[in-house]
């Protein structure tokens, strides 16, 4: 296991990151605690240190099981968790972005994760509702406060994210350290605006969804019983994804690796800082996808999964093409001009 600096910021993170979405058995995708904590040891064991959790997942026992798994040695681990969604039914204030659900959840998390701090706080999902000036300034009180010591945005449109952050350099409040996001071969949608704004803020990315929910295992095409429970036109089985996924496979195949470690490394191997959120029921999940860390994808099977995943990346930028802003804006004689940005 390697370590990285995490976005802007100082704090060290392990590579990978291990999801704990499926710690309990309140959620159909859910793991019993002894499963629960194999998975865990197992990610420990291998030198892993991120552990990524939300107040609403497994309705909370996600949070209690993390917590006393790294009650021992609290320290030396990295605590990401969430709030936004709702964790009291028909209740407003127990969900949102709003100062009043921040501050009550983050109390709630404290408690169910057993310890003093977090160490990375997000913001779930944006609920189109609440100022980004609240928003901002509630999280800097909390970090001031030393109740977190890191934040970040999930699956929020990039011009929030870069509205924010702006805010947040100017008025001097802490600003984000990271954005996690859907990103996969079956979902890159994040090329076109999210990963290229993180670049440029220096936050760190943690895809959710590397896996495309199992799909890139190859599970759909090998299992008639899996089929069933997705249905045909979804995005995980359309004729799209079948097609990405057989190139995922036929590039395991020659590289001798598995098929989830080929999709995992494909959004690990980037110019910038993406560190894939692992997730699993069963330990040897895990540890297949732990492979990933040991072996890079060769540079023409990249090509083929970046040509086979390819997306139109719309207004603008299939407009300002690389000749056109040549031609414009360099006077298209100017041979020697290179444009790093692009």
């Amino acid at each position: 296991m390697k370590y990285k600096l995490f976005g802007n910021s100082g704090l060290r993170v392990s590579e990978v990151c291990l999801g704990t979405m499926t710690f309990g058995t309140e959620s159909a995708i859910g793991a019993d605690y002894e499963t629960s904590k194999e998975v865990f040891d197992v990610f420990a064991d291998a030198g892993g240190t991120f552990i990524d959790t939300a107040n609403a997942y497994t309705f909370g026992t996600s949070e209690k099981w993390v917590g006393e798994f790294i009650h021992q040695d609290r320290d030396h681990f990295v605590l990401a968790t969430k709030y936004s969604i709702s964790d009291r039914k028909g209740d407003l204030n127990f969900s949102g972005n709003h100062r009043k659900n921040m501050i009550r959840s983050v109390e709630g998390s404290l408690k169910r994760l057993n310890t003093d701090y977090i160490d990375l706080f997000w913001l779930h999902y944006w609920d189109y509702t609440t100022p980004v000036e609240e928003i901002m300034r509630a999280f800097d009180d909390l970090v001031t406060s030393g109740k977190v010591n890191y934040i970040g945005m999930s699956d929020t449109p990039a011009w929030i994210v870069s509205r924010a952050q702006t805010m947040a350099e100017l008025r001097g409040w802490h600003t984000f350290a990271g954005l996690q996001i859907e990103f996969s071969l079956i979902t890159p949608d994040g090329l076109r605006d999210l990963l290229p704004m993180a670049k440029e803020l220096g936050l760190a990315v943690t895809p959710w969804g590397a896996m495309g929910g199992g799909a890139l295992s190859g599970k759909y095409l090998k299992d008639a019983n899996a089929k069933g429970r997705v249905p045909e036109n979804s995005k995980r089985r359309n004729e799209r994804a079948q097609k990405i996924t057989k190139v995922v496979m036929e590039i395991a195949e020659e590289t001798l690796h598995t098929p989830a470690q080929i999709a995992l490394n494909w959004t690990r191997q980037r110019d910038q800082v993406v560190i894939p959120i692992i997730g699993a029921r069963t330990s040897e999940q895990l540890k297949d996808s732990l492979g990933c860390i040991e072996f890079e994808i060769p540079l023409d099977a990249m090509e083929r999964l970046n040509e086979v995943s390819k997306i139109e990346l719309g207004f603008p930028h299939d407009f300002l093409s690389p000749e056109l802003l040549k031609n414009v804006f360099f006077g298209g004689e100017v041979k020697d001009f290179v444009n790093h940005k692009r």
